[in-house]
């Protein structure tokens, strides 16, 4: 198997890069960040403010009515300087505070109407800034930096995926791409597995390409907020029988619920399709699919060793009646 030394695009850095490469090129998009929007500059949109001025301005307005308490939460700010901020922005009028009626105790703060135009006019700003940082793309540059800001925030929020804003989608340009390119590379990262299983998986993916019928075959992607997190795909084996494919959870969307949910859906459809049995193939160290598959009420038809992606396997077959 050939070592691949190809970099990932714009970093400069091969993969199987080390911690401390890691850390620079962190780093290195830190400067890069803060540059280009302006977070150097001593106020944001020249408005006066500085960042976490305008933060606590753009909480308050979203929330209408909070605590410092949750102000804190919300935005990591110190305590004491939160503090000192809200006192400075209710002697500029910007900020009201009244007692909790459930809690005397209890302040909440809310942004009077001049905190309300303020924060209207600071909002205006940052679009226009943000229009002016992305108006030299192209749209499908533009796509593709939301994307990537998406699946930044997801990283760094590890834990955060909201499963209800997890929606299954038909397959758009370059999410076929994609489901090879997981497929081999988490393989291989978690079973070791050789570059035939990524042929394999680019093999079924040209056949469903190449003889989709959109009223017996269906491919489901899960996204959430633009971010692919997994995919299953039913395709067609006889007029009697479905066959479900490449069943796939990123590891960060593990432990939601998905796998079952993209089963669930491919059992709905093949139902309502007319189908009479769904079958699958599989292997034994797929130890998670295996207890999906078998919560669905499939039942294991099949079973023998055999060598398949570099790898001693006992490859499955299972079955579900409708």
């Amino acid at each position: 198997m050939v070592t691949a030394t190809l970099r990932h695009a714009g970093t400069g850095m091969a993969t199987g890069s080390t911690l401390d490469d890691r850390i620079a090129a962190v780093r290195r998009f830190n400067r890069f960040y803060t540059r280009e929007i302006g977070f150097l500059h001593e106020h944001l949109h020249d408005s006066g403010f500085v960042l976490s001025e305008a933060r606590v301005l753009y909480e308050l307005a979203q929330c209408g009515e909070t605590t410092a308490t949750e102000l804190r939460r919300r935005t990591g700010i110190d305590a004491g300087y939160l503090s000192r901020l809200l006192r400075r922005f209710e002697e500029k009028g910007l900020v009201a505070r009244r007692a909790s009626p459930d809690d005397g105790r209890r302040s909440l703060l809310s942004l009077t109407e001049q905190g309300r135009e303020t924060f209207a006019g600071l909002d205006a700003a940052a679009r226009r800034e943000a229009g002016a940082l992305i108006a030299p793309l192209t749209e499908d540059a533009q796509e593709q930096l939301v994307t990537a800001m998406a699946a930044l925030e997801n990283a760094l929020g590890a834990g955060r995926l909201d499963p209800a804003r997890i929606v299954l989608r038909d397959p758009r340009p370059g999410d076929f791409g994609w489901i090879v390119a997981r497929h081999g590379a988490l393989y291989a990262e978690e079973y070791g597995w050789d570059a035939t299983f990524e042929g394999l998986v680019a093999q079924v993916i040209s056949d469903i390409v190449q003889n989709f019928d959109p009223a017996r075959e269906r491919v489901w992607i899960a996204d959430h907020d633009g971010i692919r997190l997994g995919s299953i795909c039913l395709v067609r084996q006889s007029d009697e029988v479905a066959k479900l494919r490449l069943l796939f959870v990123e590891p960060a969307a593990r432990g939601l619920g998905l796998g079952r949910r993209l089963v669930a859906e491919c059992i709905a459809f093949a139902r309502a399709a007319g189908y009479a049995r769904i079958t699958l193939w599989t292997n034994d160290v797929l130890t998670t699919a295996r207890a999906i598959y078998a919560k669905a009420g499939f039942r294991l038809v099949a079973a023998e060793p055999r060598r398949n992606f570099g790898k001693d396997l006992v490859s499955e077959t299972w079955e579900l009646d409708l």
